[in-house]
């Protein structure tokens, strides 16, 4: 699926090479905030980057490997949610967000997870989906419990951020357990 509409205005529309330089600017506005838990933000330093950025996501959903997506609060590009890997074989999905610092508190990334986990295990069959999440990182991780998503353990120093290696939470859903939530 290319778009959901999730009322309010907010939408999530698959990233399109037209959206490079809105992508960019928001990431570049938020640079500070974002950097604390993302660490793709310092190699993202102009426009190109991110071009470069969606034409691998542009690659990956050709290929059916994975997909990337704006969130979008009216005109404005307001965050991302993607499924960076899936394994068709074994039926798992993993996803990955992050939100602008001004559009946190208001639902809008609990509210496109719900809707991505929805297209996940209803319309592409996928039998579990995780998310991960760096423990210090509350907001992130109230996303997949506030979800229903059952946290199943702790990988330790996972990933490394600008302040240096961080532990990642880690949550999972199964096909069945989403089916009884519902």
């Amino acid at each position: 699926m290319n778009f959901f509409d999730l009322g309010n205005g907010i939408t999530i529309k698959s990233l399109e090479s037209q959206h490079a330089a809105e992508l960019f600017r928001v990431t570049d506005r938020d640079r500070e905030y974002l950097r604390l838990w993302l660490p793709w933000v310092d190699g993202v330093l102009k426009v190109e980057n991110t071009a470069g950025y969606i034409e691998f996501a542009r690659k990956q959903r050709a290929d059916n490997l994975g997909f990337h997506y704006a969130i979008w609060s009216g005109s404005d590009i307001c965050g991302g949610i993607a499924v960076p890997e899936v394994n068709w074989v074994t039926g798992v999905a993993k996803i990955g967000y992050w939100l602008a610092e001004g559009y946190q508190g208001k639902g809008i990334m609990t509210s496109a997870t719900l809707a991505l986990c929805s297209h996940l295990f209803g319309d592409l069959g996928m039998n579990r989906v995780e998310i991960r999440c760096a423990v210090a990182n509350r907001k992130s991780r109230a996303i997949p419990e506030r979800l229903g998503f059952k946290h199943e353990g702790t990988l330790r120093q996972v990933e490394k951020l600008a302040d240096g290696m961080v532990d990642h939470a880690v949550y999972g859903m199964l096909a069945s357990e989403w089916k009884q939530r519902n």
